[in-house]
């Protein structure tokens, strides 16, 4: 089993991510110990090196290529995940200093060091099993924070969570916040997340209400049904792209030509500054939200609300 196979075998029982199992990571690690295609996984060491000095390694020794200009790229992808899970650390100077330099840790070092290169695994590599003892695996790591980061949300009396992102925080809004002022009692048919694009989905109440669901690909981000006055709410949500035009209300009603019920076109913004963005894009006989704002609605069909404000008493 060559070096470098072996160093990314090593990898993925340490617990990294799949992509710092990579070519460029495991010869990463390789450089670090200063091991070449010849030689025992023995032979390791951990001396301060710094990232050209990893290119320069694996260009000398192995059948890769890199260029100067790829640091950032490694910086990136191998020595952040590395000095995170304790495979390698820094010696504290400022990281534009030339004299920044990274190491193997002394105990990852042993790692290596009782790495056979004949054996197929790792199983009685007694290094290893004492650094998983003490040290969470990455991936358990990045896993965790990325659930931790997930925004809990309300849909329908049921829980759920979204993935992190402005667009998915201003979801969150519209569910939580326009929903019980502006369509009471409402039903959410549909919504989805940034990575689950169906999250909430209808189907047999949108077919009942008459929708071609096959275009789904139309969908507004956010449907709303309120049954009491037999209203639909077909609600943008804009933090950088889509508010209610002309063309997306012209889309969304040919989608929706089979449907009875009063439609409601609302584009849904984070802050007065994305609507003044976009306003100009905006349809008439449409209704603007703003986040910052909750208690607010922008009408863009004044003949249906023209007339005096009513008196304070």
């Amino acid at each position: 089993m060559d070096k470098l196979r072996k160093i990314k075998s090593l990898l993925a029982d340490i617990g990294m991510p799949p992509a710092q199992q990579s070519d460029l990571c495991a010869l990463t690690i390789l450089a670090m110990a200063g091991l070449k295609e010849i030689g025992s996984f023995a032979s390791a060491t951990n001396n301060w090196i710094r990232i050209h000095d990893v290119i320069a390694f694996i260009n000398s020794n192995y059948i890769a290529k890199y260029a100067e200009n790829s640091r950032e790229t490694f910086r990136k992808q191998a020595m952040h995940h590395f000095r995170t899970a304790a495979l390698i650390e820094d010696n504290g100077k400022a990281t534009n200093s030339p004299n920044y330099r990274y190491r193997l840790t002394d105990e990852f070092l042993k790692v290596i060091q009782e790495t056979k290169k004949t054996k197929e695994d790792n199983s009685d590599n007694d290094a290893l099993k004492e650094f998983l003892s003490c040290h969470e695996r990455l991936i358990d790591t990045y896993a965790s924070k990325k659930t931790m980061r997930k925004m809990p949300v309300r849909i329908n009396e049921k829980d759920f969570t979204f993935s992190p992102g402005s667009h998915n925080r201003l979801q969150k809004a519209i569910l939580e916040e326009f929903a019980p002022r502006f369509a009471p009692g409402s039903e959410c048919l549909y919504v989805g997340d940034t990575t689950h694009r169906d999250m909430v989905k209808n189907e047999m109440k949108l077919r009942e209400l008459g929708f071609d669901i096959t275009l789904h690909d139309k969908m507004p981000d956010v449907v709303l049904y309120r049954e009491d006055k037999d209203w639909l709410y077909f609600i943008e949500a804009v933090d950088s792209v889509g508010p209610m035009s002309p063309e997306r209300v012209r889309d969304i009603t040919q989608m929706t030509e089979g449907v009875k019920s009063g439609k409601i076109f609302v584009t849904a913004f984070p802050d007065f500054a994305k609507f003044k963005r976009f306003s100009e894009l905006l349809a008439w006989e449409t209704e603007v939200w703003i986040a910052d704002m909750p208690d607010h609605m922008i009408h863009l069909n004044g003949d249906k609300f023209m007339g005096p404000r009513q008196q304070e008493t």
